[in-house]
């Protein structure tokens, strides 16, 4: 089926001026506000309340991506990925959980449940038969859609991309969730921390003596100095996370923040130079005075599989 969704107006990022004044501020607040109650509740209410959130954010970010790369005149297959990458997220999901549950040997209704699923229809099987098969379906696409986009392969090779670059990290977050051997809250509040004292860090310190450009062609405003302002505001994070983990030697809780600290900015970076290079300015508007998902989540992107690495090699 064509994709219908409607690309968007490319818009310099240089010639759109931020809403100032005290009514843009409240407005940021509030939805700074509503975004992290929601964010920290679904995260600690239970594994089901967080996979439902971050499934969902997870879609919406390779939706604001597509959405971008149509700026940059490709057509991606939007709801093909989409569907793709929800299927990724609740199948790992669901293969970590009932791995969990069924190692338990205890009788409950999770096992019921989960059983009564397995019954139904094979996960595990299905969420492979996908990954195998995802390029014989893109390619389908593009000959049913030819000739009303050009580009066939680049808008197969941009659904692909899109899922590597965030479906799969986003993924990965199970990985975190479930390091401990069941859902464990507390370590993905200490991700979230790390990223959030990386971003306050560079941000304060960059504003107050930043000088010396980081990389003035994609980000202007970010500076070395604030880069090292949020490096060290992340150690100190990762140092005062032990009293949240205190099960989690204090080596591996620097290492963590060291790799937030370094890779949470590139994360950021490479999301400024996708904006930069098709010419927008937010990659969305869910969030009014935050932009979209995606300018929230940017830094996950390239923390996390480096996280999930060195946990699956070193138990992190």
């Amino acid at each position: 089926m064509p994709d219908s969704t409607p690309p968007i107006v490319s818009v310099s990022p240089e010639t759109v001026a931020a809403p100032a004044g005290p009514s843009n501020l409240r407005l940021r607040v509030i939805w700074g506000v509503i975004g992290a109650v929601l964010l920290l509740g679904s995260v600690w209410f239970s594994p089901w309340t967080f996979g439902l959130f971050f499934a969902a954010v997870q879609a919406i970010m390779l939706w604001e991506f597509y959405r971008m790369m149509r700026a940059g005149g490709y057509a991606p297959a939007t709801w093909i990925g989409v569907g793709v990458s929800l299927a990724l997220f609740c199948g790992t999901s669901w293969v970590i959980f009932h791995d969990i549950v069924s190692a338990s040997n205890e009788p409950n209704g999770f096992s019921a449940f989960f059983g009564a699923i397995g019954a139904v229809v094979n996960i595990e099987f299905l969420w492979r038969s996908i990954a195998i098969l995802l390029p014989v379906i893109l390619l389908v696409r593009e000959m049913v859609v030819w000739p009303r986009y050009s580009q066939p392969f680049g808008n197969a090779a941009t659904a692909v991309f899109g899922l590597m670059y965030i479906s799969v990290p986003m993924t990965l977050l199970n990985v975190i969730a479930y390091s401990a051997g069941q859902y464990d809250y507390r370590r993905v509040f200490a991700l979230l921390f790390l990223i959030w004292a990386s971003d306050i860090g560079a941000y304060a310190v960059g504003r107050a003596i930043g000088k010396h450009k980081l990389a003035p062609q994609i980000s202007p405003g970010k500076t070395w100095e604030g880069w090292a302002g949020g490096f060290v505001l992340t150690l100190v994070v990762g140092w005062a996370i032990g009293y949240m983990l205190p099960d989690m030697p204090l080596t591996h809780r620097l290492v963590a923040a060291g790799v937030v600290a370094v890779f949470a900015p590139l994360g950021d970076l490479a999301e400024s130079m996708l904006k930069r290079s098709v010419g927008v300015k937010d990659s969305g508007s869910i969030m009014p005075g935050h932009g979209g998902l995606l300018d929230r989540f940017d830094a996950f992107l390239l923390v996390l599989p480096v996280l999930a690495l060195l946990q699956l090699l070193v138990g992190l």
